[in-house]
């Protein structure tokens, strides 16, 4: 029977492994062997590794690879991606050499305000806390000065502080609403730090006012923390060329190509279950590529599919037209990213990604991002409305078939061979192998 654990946290690498291993495997030489194979030879990057996060016991990898050839506002980019999901850096670089000789990508920053909040509970008269906050809104900057003083070196700071009354929405529930400017940093420390002394401000400058007398009226921090959506933040993507110009397929001409492709987009757009599918090939491109230079996908992921629902449904980010005879398709997404703190002065994979992107500011990183989200898009796309989805993913998805078969390397040559004028399947591949073996 297993039984909790009590000062796991305090227990070494070595004998954190040993309990889960006893605990939860079958086979505790076994997992001892898996978790050890993939630690780091060099110790001191080893180190570096197990002091990311909490109770480390071993390396997780996933593959880095490189989408080559993205023309990016008439400058070349190879840009690494880090995922698993085959055929995802294939289709990024597909889309990528497909507009290279089309013009290319061109982005534009439509925003770079974050938002940060103080969440308060206030029972009493409203005109009073509005008074309050009113005359104290000067106070509140004063006190985050030490604060700020380097941000705003920088051109950063605090551009905005907003009392909003929501009590509407929530009996009491009134809010800060903050907005800040942070450059180069993701700036999440920089943003709960200012927020939680506003919080503190607030609380003192209420005890301390006259306005207040009533034993009634009670003012309640809840929390203070930054919002990871940022519809203020937004970065556009484009392409565009003559509808002559989308000829790269012989079984369909470029106007009905461009069509299916509009179709496919107003689809994504009308039908909720198709569009969370059409983003998620979205965030196939954009999760690699944030991944691969430290930043924090999760917090990404929650703020596009927020903006894709901020006119009531859940909708397409990408959209599609014809006009004068041009082809255009394009995304408009938020995105808070940083290039420097945290992971990207620490993880040398991550300073060599961003290396690799030609040491960008964020505001490069955004576009960059949206670009890899677009061609993305436009890859996924053009599979599903010509040859379909499976015969591209499936040929990629053929190598992991034949690993998990254990196929030598001159039997991954003869069955590539063979796949590449039949179907892929996991059927027919497993198939084929039983037969190669057996000759």
């Amino acid at each position: 029977m297993i039984t909790p654990i009590e000062g796991f946290s305090k227990l070494t690498k070595d004998q954190k492994i040993e309990w889960i291993a006893k605990s939860y495997t079958t086979n505790s030489k076994e997992t001892i062997r898996i978790l050890k194979r993939y630690w780091n030879s060099d110790i001191l990057l080893q180190k570096l590794h197990d002091e990311f996060i909490e109770n480390t016991i071993s390396n997780y990898y996933l593959p880095l690879g490189i989408a080559p050839n993205f023309l990016i506002n008439n400058n070349l980019y190879a840009i690494p991606m880090a995922i698993e999901e085959s055929s995802v850096v294939a289709a990024a670089s597909k889309a990528a050499k497909f507009w290279l000789s089309r013009g290319g990508f061109t982005t534009t920053i439509l925003g770079t305000e974050k938002v940060g909040q103080v969440h308060f509970m206030y029972q009493g008269d409203p005109t009073k806390i509005k008074l309050l906050f009113d005359e104290i809104a000067p106070v509140l900057e004063k006190d985050v000065a030490p604060l700020t003083k380097n941000m705003e070196k920088r051109g950063g700071g605090i551009t905005a502080i907003e009392l909003r009354n929501k009590t509407t929405e929530l009996a009491n529930y009134y809010q800060l609403h903050c907005t800040f400017e942070t450059q180069d940093a993701m700036g999440a420390n920089f943003i709960n730090s200012c927020l939680e002394q506003f919080a503190h401000t607030l609380k003192r400058e209420f005890q301390a006012h006259s306005l207040f007398t009533d034993s009634s009226e009670k003012l309640e921090v809840v929390m203070s923390i930054l919002s990871n959506y940022v519809p203020n933040c937004l970065v556009r993507a484009e392409v565009s060329c003559p509808i002559d110009e989308l000829n790269d397929d012989k079984n369909i001409s470029p106007m009905e190509f461009a069509e299916r492709m509009i179709r496919a987009v107003n689809i994504a757009k009308v039908e909720p279950y198709r569009a969370v599918t059409h983003n998620k090939g979205i965030m196939n491109g954009i999760d690699a590529v944030v991944l691969a230079t430290g930043n924090d996908f999760r917090a990404v992921e929650a703020g596009i599919h927020a903006y894709a629902s901020k006119d009531g449904t859940y909708s397409s980010l990408t959209h599609a037209s014809i006009e004068n005879n041009i082809f255009k398709f394009w995304i408009e997404i938020p995105l808070a990213l940083g290039t420097v703190g945290g992971l990207t002065a620490l993880h040398p994979l991550v300073k060599l990604a961003l290396e690799i992107l030609q040491k960008p500011s964020a505001k490069d990183l955004m576009q960059i991002v949206a670009v890899a989200g677009l061609a993305q898009n436009f890859g996924a796309l053009r599979s599903l409305i010509t040859t379909g989805i499976q015969q591209g993913h499936m040929k990629m998805h053929l190598m992991n078939i034949l690993n998990q078969l254990g196929a030598t390397e001159n039997e991954k040559k003869t069955l590539v061979k063979h796949f590449k004028k039949h179907m892929v399947t996991h059927s027919g591949v497993v198939s084929e192998f039983e037969k190669l073996r057996l000759n």
